[in-house]
């Protein structure tokens, strides 16, 4: 049997070590210490809470998962400084555009082929995402479906920072999703009014459905302070629509 055993270290807030059959990926890098103030327009986004680990102590990692490169609680300071370093950077092109030469550009639904140990071959496909309403988007972002080639039924998918919209729902219809890690916390900023820009706990209930029999893993819902919803509102969000052990806490 090809090995797709799946272990996932939270780091926080989107960062997460993702070892996936021998393989190991890391999402969003986010590594500065709580207390920061990151200026983005009119915006001042502010880190709540540090990363339960160092870039060090993480080690090295064959692939970093870039959803998006402009917004600071994704990629922050010491997060450049990783994926500068990093081996493959798979990102979208406005992200590539501006990171180092081993940065790869990828739009919705392209492909590339990563090699994995014992001559495997790891298929990561970008995926849609919306940060956003569709009249307030804030700005490219992709997420990702990772599968091995020899076991495609196994599919991890990493929704980046996205509302439920029917590009995600296009998602479950596509691949068979095994585990799905979904960026939660129902993002809002004053600048951009009432409207939430990552998944709220509802919409998380919404993919679940349509993850069908998948794992979801919360993400990205806390350590920043924009968010308006965290653990509690998930649960009970989950717990209501009778599915609370389909979720698994990282």
């Amino acid at each position: 049997m090809p090995d797709t055993s799946l272990k996932i270290t939270y780091i926080g807030g989107p960062t997460a070590l993702l070892e996936f059959g021998g393989v190991r990926l890391l999402t969003d890098p986010t590594f500065d210490p709580a207390g920061g103030a990151y200026p983005s327009g009119p915006v001042v986004l502010r880190k709540t809470r540090g990363p339960a680990l160092s870039p060090e102590q993480v080690g090295h990692v064959h692939v970093v998962l870039l959803s998006h490169h402009h917004h600071s609680d994704n990629l922050d300071r010491t997060g450049r400084e990783v994926v500068e370093a990093a081996e493959v950077v798979l990102t979208t092109p406005e992200g590539a555009e501006v990171l180092h030469g081993g940065a790869i550009s990828l739009r919705a639904w392209e492909s590339v082929d990563l090699p994995a140990p014992e001559g495997r071959v790891l298929q990561v496909t970008a995926t849609p995402a919306r940060h956003g309403p569709a009249h307030m988007d804030r700005g490219p972002v992709i997420g990702f479906v990772a599968a091995f080639t020899d076991a495609p039924n196994e599919a991890l998918y990493v929704s980046g920072d996205t509302v439920w919209f029917d590009g995600v729902a296009e998602v479950a219809q596509r691949y068979p999703v095994k585990t799905a890690i979904l960026f939660l916390g129902a993002a809002r900023v004053e600048a951009v009014g009432p409207w939430h820009l990552t998944m709220t706990a509802a919409e998380a209930v919404e993919a679940a459905r349509a993850f069908v029999g998948a794992r979801i893993v919360p993400l990205h819902y806390e350590g920043w302070e924009h968010f308006s919803e965290g653990r509690t509102e998930i649960e009970r969000a989950f717990r209501a629509a009778g599915i609370e052990h389909r979720l698994w806490w990282a």
